[in-house]
């Protein structure tokens, strides 16, 4: 046997040198991203942090003074009434119309995405899917304007019969206000407003769950609501928790529907029925700070430092839930 002779001819020492620059270069680029990676999470932390500092620092008179003084500088300032008892009652209708929203809108919101993505034939998925994205589209005054001249007006016999019929039960106390600017309408207003972002981060998780989990579903003789319910959903549950938390920040933080629709007060009430009883922290700070003066504008920057830390809180246990079933999950 003859020896085996290689036909490949080494590198020379100008092709060597190319490949030499070009790790090189690699190199250079990856310290490059790498560095601009580094200071752009940086400075969203230091963007994060100077706007906590703005709140603490431009509330901090508010804060630091009592409830007598407040009263007699401020012409909306409750008498008698410390800073953290004035904003108690509007944390709760933040709370309270955000949660309703969520509520509302959040199994909605499931059904269409799962409808999009495992339902509907290609074309009306294409359709349906760019109708909910517009959803988001749509100004917040334009969805105060349909909620308070063409919801409201239809919805009051609805809600008087619920009150008439559930009245016992504490959320639905009557008698229902006419005209129906209470926090049912709000709650179903920006349940609307919601539900395009919940939809799309949904549909977006349900189109990743994996072919595999599917296929065998159907090959062990799924039916179509068992695959959604063995694959999809399971495989989709943080992604759903991540867009609802998407959503119920949008609801926390919504002024100009909640300004135009809700007849304000400042109580401790689930009466969902009855005008007069909640208002948010948002649509108070709209509705109060054209004509506050300094001392009016700072108690109602401590209510925004509140709201600060209320929609942080959200987020921060979002981003905990999520990472819990963070190798099984269609968020990440």
């Amino acid at each position: 046997m003859g020896a085996h002779v290689s036909t490949t001819a080494p590198p020379t020492d100008k092709a060597r040198g190319r490949k030499a620059s070009g790790h090189a270069g690699d190199r250079g680029m990856n310290r490059i991203f790498r560095l601009v990676s580094t200071w752009s999470g940086a400075l969203i932390l230091a963007t994060l942090a100077a706007v906590a500092i703005f709140l603490v620092l431009e509330a901090w008179p508010a804060i630091s003074l009592g409830g007598e003084e407040l009263g007699e500088q401020i012409s909306w300032f409750p008498e008698d009434t410390s800073i953290i008892t004035f904003v108690g009652p509007l944390i709760f209708g933040t709370l309270l119309a955000a949660f309703l929203a969520l509520i509302l809108a959040t199994p909605l919101a499931v059904g269409v995405a799962l409808f999009i993505s495992h339902y509907a034939p290609r074309r009306l998925a294409q359709a349906l899917g760019y109708l909910v994205d517009l959803l988001a589209a749509i100004p917040s005054v334009v969805y105060g304007l349909w909620g308070i001249l063409a919801f409201a007006p239809i919805v009051y016999p609805v809600w008087n019969g619920i009150a008439e019929t559930l009245g016992w039960f504490p959320l639905f106390e009557g008698p229902a206000a006419d005209p129906p600017r209470v926090m049912a309408t709000v709650a179903v207003v920006l349940a609307v407003m919601i539900l395009p972002i919940i939809t799309a981060v949904c549909r977006e998780v349900f189109l990743q769950t994996p072919k595999l989990h599917e296929e065998a579903a159907l090959a062990l003789g799924a039916t179509r609501w068992e695959l959604v319910k063995t694959a999809v959903l399971p495989f989709a549950r943080s992604g759903i928790i991540s867009g609802a938390m998407l959503g119920l920040g949008r609801a926390l933080g919504e002024t100009m529907a909640v300004l135009m629709i809700l007849s304000p007060g400042f109580l401790y009430s689930f009466a969902i029925f009855q005008a007069g009883q909640q208002q948010t922290i948002a649509a108070n700070i709209a509705a109060q700070q054209p004509e506050a003066p300094p001392l009016g504008v700072s108690a109602l920057i401590a209510t925004g430092l509140a709201l600060f830390v209320i929609t942080m809180a959200v987020n921060m246990a979002a981003r905990a839930v999520v990472a819990r079933r963070k190798d099984f999950s269609g968020a990440n």
